[in-house]
């Protein structure tokens, strides 16, 4: 307490460190600048020029998130570095689905008691993301709220804007016959913690276990950051014949995919034409989660989902394939609403 009363910092709020904070992550915001960018982090706000970024007549897509509880196991371990990917990714991946190129990203970090270098860790991770996607990271907001989060506790939340030429928004042009090309996940991505928690504690495994299904620890595993699929679906949208995208987040594939087909059709997948990465199965069997709720619950091996015209779908997943990404040709879009399985996943 000073001698003339309480500060802001007796009353837990550090307002030195938020300052070291912001200097300690401005060359990894400046890495991020693109083209259309009109200044740098410290203002009230943050300005961006969609003519310069090549839209003459641009509609502006938003999207926001968070990354679950997938956090609680980020904390508990203490490995942040790629949890700022996840919530980058859980932003980006949603933009490119409605055809749109992302432009920018803002980040918010609240904690009880702020860490300067857990909440560069956090951010620098954001800031990685966001070179993947091609975004720019221009602002961010850091609270440190005593009473609110318990000692070592942080939440996060993320907020992305994207465009798109106007006349140019999907999902369009989707019809029965449609090819579903599926872009494999990187794991179990940022969704479905809650029950990937309850799994752990039934198993009676701790995050500094050994994985069943890894040669690294249970945490490590299960941390492996989201697949962003935004630069390969963009090159894929601007070789035309993509009518559709589907980001597979929570609600699995069940519920993802309908969001994205028209009234009146539905889709029919082969489970058998992908492998689920290993965790899935794993989650499966010591969780004893049957097939129908794994496919509305996880992602199952397929991060994102293109419904493409049937005659480009081969030159479409060859542009996929070229960027980096595991495609598989894993069903088609038919007549009559909802998801329809065959097989088993294996």
């Amino acid at each position: 307490m000073t001698q003339n009363g309480i500060s802001y910092r007796d009353a837990g709020v550090d307002i030195d460190a938020g300052n070291a904070l912001v200097e300690r992550i401005k060359p990894a915001a400046a890495a991020t600048k693109r083209t259309g960018v009109m200044d740098a982090l410290g203002g009230f706000g943050a300005l961006f020029d969609p003519k310069a970024a090549g839209y003459d007549d641009p509609v502006l897509v938003a999207a926001t998130d968070g990354v679950g509880t997938k956090l609680r196991i980020a904390i508990d371990t203490g490995h942040l570095d790629g949890i700022g990917q996840d919530l980058v990714a859980m932003c980006v991946n949603d933009l490119v689905c409605q055809g749109a190129e992302p432009l920018f990203f803002l980040d918010y970090f609240a904690t009880g008691k702020l860490s300067v270098d857990e909440g560069a860790r956090v951010v620098e991770g954001i800031a990685r993301g966001c070179q993947l996607a091609g975004c720019a990271l221009i602002g961010g907001e850091t609270a440190e709220m005593p009473g609110m989060y318990s000692d070592g506790d942080f939440d996060l939340a993320g907020f992305s804007v994207g465009a798109m030429q106007r006349g140019t928004a999907l999902p369009a042009g989707v019809a029965e016959g449609d090819v579903l090309l599926g872009l494999a996940s990187d794991g179990v991505h940022s969704n479905g913690y809650s029950l990937v928690r309850k799994v752990t504690e039934h198993a009676g495994l701790g995050w500094g276990d050994a994985a069943p299904f890894a040669d690294m620890s249970l945490g490590e595993a299960l941390l492996v950051p989201t697949r962003l699929y935004v630069k390969p679906a963009l090159a894929a949208i601007r070789s035309g014949g993509v009518h559709a995208l589907a980001h597979i987040t929570g609600g699995g594939i069940t519920e993802n995919l309908p969001r994205v087909l028209p009234d009146g059709l539905g889709a029919e997948i082969d489970l058998g034409s992908w492998t689920m990465p290993p965790v899935f199965g794993w989650l499966a069997e010591a969780g004893g989660i049957d097939q129908a709720e794994m496919l509305k619950t996880f992602n199952s091996g397929m991060g994102l989902i293109l419904a493409v015209d049937a005659e480009k779908a081969d030159a479409i997943a060859a542009i996929l394939g070229e960027s980096g990404e595991t495609v598989s040709r894993i069903g088609h879009v038919t007549a009559g609403e909802g998801v329809r399985y065959r097989g088993k996943l294996a």
